[in-house]
């Protein structure tokens, strides 16, 4: 074949290419073209809805209220839209603003029934000749802290404007709901950090300084190193502000943890650290991993004769941080750790702080990342136990106290 035909063939290889291209982008934007007014209502309802639900799970305010009222009405499809509690008229949009010590009464008296109202005119009198508004449909919104909401019409509201009113007040108190769940589970995780606090204090507190104390007069520096210890251990795990910290910062306050046990069991303690530079970066939650170190050496070794080790491990597994704590201790009793009610007879001891430390964890982990984030608990009375997770590196709302999300 001639080098000119050669060419000419590559050139209309490359013409039909081009052709071919742009007849399927025409024909993909025919397709789309040809959506049914059905269609296309369903996609600007679920649309719009969408847009109402963020200011509607934040929780009603004035602020996203007003968002609110905005997005509502045009679901509604009503002249003019309001949310109002038992006291306040929150937002209105549209139309109706003049009538709002009328619409705020009948909101009123709807939360405080629980049954929808349709006004009519004559419910509504006015000394505007120019008015425009001939009735409105107030409907409950069943909601933790109840509201009502209320569609103002032009004309004397039809049955269509009554069920549209209706429903959306119902799918309104799902999306507050969720709100309200949400907002639930936030104070949930404050008090469980609360509880580990709380679990922390009476034991550690009382050990630790006793171990200071005994120090002071033998070993003065050593003593003052260990307050200074003491002191940024406490200031780390009773910090007011963030939910969720780094693995490093976690780490550096179980050292802490663990330089002032080693003062009081001194060479009976050992302590093993296995990790991944990679993984100090990752973010979990705030007190997640140092009540499992605690716990190894509470419950663990501290009614073991002779050495104890605690290993603490943290590798990179791809998109996964896995973390392991430990300990050679007595262990405890599977059936007993499932039942979550520890065996009081090993050692004439009671283990059920350990358990409550397990299940607060192991509830937090799953309620952040999903239940197949949970613990994983491995012990046997004599045994040991050895206690797993897994933490996601990137998880979508996980961000620690000044880190990236």
């Amino acid at each position: 074949m001639s080098p000119d035909l050669s060419a000419a063939v590559a050139v209309l290889a490359l013409v039909s290419a081009l052709v071919g291209a742009v007849y399927a982008v025409v024909r993909l934007r025919a397709r789309r073209g040809i959506a049914t007014a059905t269609q296309r209502a369903t996609y600007e309802v679920l649309h719009t809805a969408g847009l109402a639900a963020e200011p509607l799970r934040s929780g009603l305010n004035a602020a996203s209220a007003a968002k609110a009222a905005r997005l509502l009405r045009v679901l509604v499809g009503a002249s003019g839209l309001a949310l109002a509690d038992d006291n306040t008229l929150l937002a209105l949009d549209g139309r109706g603003a003049h009538h709002s010590h009328q619409l705020q009464a009948a909101a009123k008296k709807a939360i405080a029934t629980g049954r929808s109202t349709v006004l009519r005119q004559a419910e509504l009198p006015c000394d505007r000749v120019d008015c425009e508004i001939r009735g409105a449909v107030v409907a409950p919104i069943r909601a933790a802290t109840p509201v009502a909401l209320v569609a103002v019409a032009d004309d004397q509201p039809a049955p269509g404007l009554v069920q549209a009113t209706l429903e959306t007040a119902r799918w309104a108190a799902a999306q507050l709901a969720l709100a309200e769940l949400d907002s639930s589970r936030e104070r949930l995780a404050r008090a469980e950090v609360k509880a580990l606090r709380a679990q922390i204090s009476p034991h550690f507190i009382y050990n630790a300084l006793t171990a200071i104390a005994s120090f002071v007069r033998t070993d003065p520096e050593r003593a003052r190193e260990l307050i200074l210890e003491f002191a940024e251990f406490t200031r780390y795990s009773f910090r007011a502000h963030g939910e969720f910290t780094t693995l490093a910062e976690e780490l550096r306050s179980i050292d802490r943890y663990l330089t002032i046990e080693r003062a009081r069991f001194g060479d009976r303690l050992q302590v093993r650290l296995q990790i991944a530079p990679e993984v100090l970066p990752v973010s979990l939650p705030f007190l997640c991993l140092q009540p499992l170190v605690e716990n190894a050496v509470r419950h663990g070794l501290s009614r073991k004769p002779g050495l104890g080790m605690v290993s603490i491990e943290a590798r990179d597994a791809g998109a996964e941080c896995h973390i392991t704590v430990e300990d050679d201790g007595v262990g405890m009793d599977p059936a007993a750790l499932v039942a979550g009610v520890a065996e009081a007879g090993v050692a004439g001891v009671d283990d059920a702080g350990a358990h409550v430390g397990l299940s607060n964890v192991d509830e937090r982990l799953r309620s952040v990342f999903g239940d197949e984030f949970g613990l994983v608990v491995e012990t046997g009375i004599g045994a040991g136990t050895r206690v797993s997770m897994r933490v996601p590196k990137f998880h979508p709302g996980v961000r620690a106290a000044g880190g990236a999300a």
